[in-house]
């Protein structure tokens, strides 16, 4: 067994890495491999619970690293010598080290695979100017500082090499935590949120080559030839990538083809060329991310082999690994070594130079450029965020002994402070003028006096799964009366997390503002675009398809803008279960219902909720070919007023077939049915029943001589026999039904186990329903009522 104690200055023995456990007489604690278990562990626990607490204040997920890397240092719990010796010995830091500094590599591979140099070389005169900016004055206002700490606590380091790194770490922006700042604040594709990821990624670039000089420059030997020589090694190692790596990762490119999985060997070899990198780049003497960020940067963006690395490395890397380097860092940050009015003055002034240089440059340039000053204030404390490139920039100083204790943590609490400010003070200074203006136009139904007027859908998804049923019921709803009676937007719904891959989303964002994919990269867009397109070039339909990149708390937001901002009468969604094989629903994602619920309650037209089994098969049926019968299963109120409007819209294609039943109670019993009146007031149930006829009377004037569709009254007594009606009646394609239907039979009908399809929709969903027929459940928008649908989520 390991050695605790070491007599005299000898060294302690290595850990040995497994123990033979408690009942042997071992302490799994003196062992390698369980201590650094716990340690992932309680990493992992500490830092996922800050991010918990933090995101009411929508702080990114490095805010919470950083901070919870410090709490398990020295700073908090680390003064407890008994906590520190157990869980982080000395001999164990270089296990710790190893691992965090492998999860690094890898992570800023990650980086690399989200940086396009395409899009680089693309970047306007506005965005290279503040990102010059941005990087420059911070600088020279970096450099000035160094030599105050260096007459202050900085005495005796290597001058040139400190002034180099303090230039480095106040210059910084960075990207990925940018991107994730920009997502959460709503302004990803906007003017604002373009103009900063295009300058922080050439200011990321900036920093690397920066960084690689600091580094040239912080090497043990005093001969300057030495810098000289592993600076010119990291340009060579550069060139000869460029030269070498495009080429062979685009010959593997060719041999993966889209929707098919990426085979093995090709993920393979480029993780081990990721390893082979950093070992150049470290035997040089620069540092092995280097190597591995070059690698990413080279690899090749199209297709679906950068998809496939990142979905292989994301979760295991960001997840796990890579917290471990913000613990590494936080065991080297003592803030009680800031001790003094000297010291915390330092503080201040390095927190203001690193403030002022990014925002007024960034400022002053962007006024320079004609930006409105709220925009130009926004850009300047976006552009101040720090993260993970300003901690690999600070240890790198800490290890080569640039950066001393006291100097490590003024710096790690100034990348803290920065990019924990940056959030609340965009959300103060910057509030986009659209969310203000509440569209105004006259179609928010589909139920309407002029029926011949264009109906706009905003058809929303989750996958490919849900298209073929999209584009059959796309079809359906076109009519014939007017050649431009539909435009539908299908909005691909996509989730933007902590992760890399959502990265990779943002490059498909179009220019103007709004979340679309952008056409002229055809290759890049998917079989989701390329579907929609062809169905387009084959009917008279006019289909833009578009995806919202959003985190799933506040998708719904972009669903109900998009819809208001386009003036869509519908807004059409997929359930969140899907069918089986064996018939039976499956949860897709259970945040998708959550969606779904704020939908209904925000929207600012109607909405449909639809239950996909299959609507026309698994691809798309062209119009010569369909052969739908529609059942339309009316009870009374508005929401079933929207489902027979939008039945009568889909009567006019000559394939389909429509059914109207219209359930009213027997006179001879009536009375008997035990009533629940979910209405307040006698008046608001006369008048929709008087709408109610209304409509019918209009609607049996229009279908006298229409063969193709087929009305019928069913008189029944109880909710039983309404059951037994709708099963005669479930050989059909598709139901469309209201979610909350109105009257006495309504009423009777079992209380739903999905409130949002309501006691109707969730009828034909259940087991008890033998229909395999998709269901379509409508909520009409009425005045600006929003619904009240309250969901119990599994």
């Amino acid at each position: 067994m390991a050695l605790n104690s070491t007599s005299g200055n000898a060294c302690p023995p290595p850990m040995k890495p497994a123990s033979n456990g408690v009942f042997q007489g071992d302490n799994p604690l003196d062992f390698a491999l369980p201590l650094a278990i716990l340690q992932i562990c309680l990493v992992f626990v500490v830092t996922r619970g800050l991010a918990y607490l933090l995101r009411p204040l929508r702080q990114p997920r490095v805010v919470a690293e950083i901070v919870g890397g410090i709490i398990l240092g020295p700073s908090a719990l680390g003064r407890n010598r008994s906590y520190l010796q157990a869980i982080f010995p000395p001999r164990s830091l270089t296990v710790l080290d190893t691992l965090a500094n492998l999860g690094l590599l890898f992570f800023l591979f990650l980086a690399g695979l989200e940086l396009d140099p395409k899009s680089l070389r693309k970047t306007g005169n506005r965005a290279l100017g503040i990102a010059i900016a941005g990087i420059s004055l911070p600088f020279v206002l970096g450099i000035g500082s160094s030599y105050v700490l260096q007459a202050t606590i900085a005495k005796g380091v290597d001058a040139t090499a400190f002034l180099v790194f303090m230039g480095v770490a106040l210059s910084i922006t960075a990207f990925p935590v940018l991107a994730r700042i920009l997502a959460e604040l709503k302004l990803l594709t906007s003017d604002v949120g373009r103009t900063a990821m295009s300058a922080a990624a050439v200011n990321d670039i900036a920093a690397w080559i920066l960084l690689a000089l600091a580094v040239a420059l912080s090497g043990r030997s005093q001969s300057p030839l030495v810098s000289l020589w592993v600076f010119l090694s990291g340009c060579g190692f550069v060139v000869c990538s460029i030269l070498i790596v495009p080429p062979i990762f685009k010959w593997m490119i060719q041999r993966c083809h889209e929707g098919e999985p990426v085979d093995e060997r090709y993920i393979c070899a480029t993780l081990v060329a990721v390893l082979a990198a950093g070992f150049v780049t470290d035997a040089i003497g620069i540092h092995a991310m280097f190597g591995s960020f070059v690698i990413g940067v080279l690899v090749p963006k199209d297709g679906p082999f950068a998809g496939a690395l990142v979905e292989k490395l994301e979760d295991l890397v960001s997840g796990l690994f890579l917290p471990l380097y913000f613990v590494s860092s936080g065991l080297k940050t003592d803030i009680a070594t800031i001790q003094g009015l000297q010291s915390w003055g330092l503080l201040a002034l390095v927190i203001f130079t690193a403030c002022f240089g990014k925002i007024v440059g960034t400022v002053v340039v962007s006024l320079f450029c004609k930006v409105p000053l709220k925009e130009s204030l926004a850009l300047g404390f976006l552009m101040n965020s720090k993260g993970l490139v300003e901690l690999i920039v600070l240890n790198i100083g800490k290890d080569r002994k640039v950066l001393n204790d006291q100097t490590f943590a003024i710096m790690v609490l100034m990348a803290l402070f920065t990019t924990f400010i940056t959030t609340p003070v965009v959300m103060t200074v910057y509030k986009p003028a659209r969310k203000a203006k509440s569209a105004v136009y006259k179609y928010r139904t589909i139920e309407r006096k002029n029926t011949n007027s264009q109906l706009m859908i905003l058809a929303c998804f989750h996958s490919a799964r849900n298209i073929p049923s999209m584009i059959n019921l796309i079809e359906a709803s076109r009519g014939t009366q007017n050649r431009n009676a539909l435009c539908v937007y299908a909005m691909h719904l996509k989730e933007f997390s902590e992760r890399s891959s959502s990265i990779l989303m943002v490059h498909k964002a179009r220019k103007n503002g709004l979340p679309f994919f952008n056409k002229r990269h055809r290759a890049n867009c998917g079989q989701v675009v390329v579907a929609f397109e062809a169905y387009c070039q084959l009917s008279q339909v006019s289909i833009r398809p578009m995806t919202a990149i959003s985190s799933m708390t506040n998708m719904h937001e972009d669903i109900c803008e998009t819809a208001e901002r386009k003036r869509a009468a519908i807004i059409i969604l997929p359930f969140h279960k899907h069918q089986r094989l064996d018939g039976s629903l499956e949860t897709t994602r259970s945040d998708f219902r959550l969606v779904n619920k704020r939908v209904l309650e925000h929207a600012p037209c109607s909405v449909g909720i639809l239950v996909d089994r299959g609507l026309g098969g698994s691809s798309h049926v062209s119009a010569s070919n369909v052969s739908y019968c529609i059942t339309v299963l009316f009870f009374g109120g508005s929401d079933d007023r929207e489902a027979l409007a939008y039945g009568a819209r889909m009567a006019e294609h000559p394939g389909i077939r429509l059914v109207v039943l219209r359930f009213v109670v027997e006179p001879r019993i009536a009375g008997e049915i035990v009533i629940v009146d979910v209405n307040e007031g006698e008046s608001s149930h006369t008048g929709s029943v008087s709408e109610d006829e209304e409509l019918l009377t209009e609607f049996k004037q229009k279908i006298a001589n229409d063969d193709s569709i087929i009305y019928e009254e069913k008189a029944v007594k109880d909710g039983a026999e309404t059951v037994a009606v709708i099963r005669e009646f479930s050989r059909c394609n598709l139901f469309l039904v209201g979610l909350k239907p109105e009257g006495e039979l309504a009423n009777a009908l079992n209380k739903s186990e999905y409130p949002e399809l309501g006691p109707v929709g969730g009828l034909l969903v259940s087991q008890d329903c033998p229909t395999i027929a998709t269901v379509l459940v409508m909520q009409q928008y009425h005045n600006g009522v929003r619904g009240d649908i309250k969901i119990d989520m599994e």
